[in-house]
């Protein structure tokens, strides 16, 4: 299912529920009938009540705002990762240019051997089964051997042997690290509060006399709205490689684009 999609059923479900629940208050007590009397005799919401509500609002602000900065950092940490893991194999196959055409030519088909494994193979199981697969390791040893192995013959050899060792390093860090990131960021505990903060927030719109008048009644919509959207963008970024997975690749892509079809 497209993720617009999602946050359109999202947002039309929560201005639904504002909608539903009021027009069932209003029949309860008979507003539908006696509007206009009751427009003009409805007690005024008490000062405290009214304090409570906007304390609620703010607090559950903050501890959404800080939900979502901290899924947008696990996401913005993933992509980095798999900049520099990519860019590390790129700069392999770069500094092999000074050995003779037979290794070079087999380092750079086993990094792109590895490079489709990880985009087309390993990616959708990272996304659907949060780990790495171990065919995608043994490539990657695979590419480390293949350095480590390969004895300078001359000066310019030498000078590039052992920077490009860390440079495979320097990709097998950036691996671990996409492992890492997975998973995803929020534990079930902060979904529960920030699922039941929601219904807390949104529930308290009824007890400040909502639904007296159309314009109550659309800004009632409007705010849950705003709040199923806030929530879809945590659940959105709480997956740090995405939902499809298919856009966090792109690094790889750009760089060995003959590896994964040019796509």
């Amino acid at each position: 299912m497209s993720e617009w999609l999602v946050l359109a059923i999202v947002m039309a479900a929560a201005c639904a529920v504002v909608l539903v629940v009021t027009l069932l208050s209003q029949r309860t007590r008979g507003v539908a009938a006696e509007a206009d009397i009751e427009e003009r005799e409805a007690p005024e919401t008490p000062d405290v009540l009214e304090y409570m509500v906007m304390m609620v609002g703010v607090v559950y602000a903050i501890v959404l705002g800080l939900a979502i900065a901290g899924v947008w950092e696990a996401r913005g940490a993933a992509q980095d990762a798999v900049r520099t893991e990519a860019q590390a194999l790129h700069e392999v196959t770069q500094r092999a240019q000074v050995y003779p055409a037979d290794f070079r030519d087999r380092l750079r088909a086993d990094i792109d051997v590895y490079v489709s494994e990880v985009v087309e193979s390993e990616w959708p199981r990272m996304i659907e089964r949060k780990e790495l697969s171990p065919r995608g390791t043994e490539l990657l040893a695979a590419v480390r051997t293949d350095v480590a192995e390969r004895e300078p013959k001359n000066e310019l050899e030498a000078q590039a042997y052992q920077p490009m060792l860390d440079q495979v390093a320097a990709a097998e860090d950036a691996r671990n690290a996409r492992a890492a990131g997975a998973g995803e960021t929020l534990p079930g505990i902060v979904w529960f509060g920030l699922i039941s903060g929601a219904a807390v927030t949104i529930g308290l719109i009824f007890t400040m006399q909502i639904g007296r008048s159309f314009r109550e009644l659309l800004l009632a919509g409007l705010f849950s709205a705003l709040i199923a959207f806030l929530l879809f963008l945590v659940w959105d970024f709480d997956a740090p490689f995405g939902r499809s997975g298919s856009e966090s690749a792109d690094a790889f892509r750009q760089l060995f684009p003959g590896a994964v079809g040019g796509s």
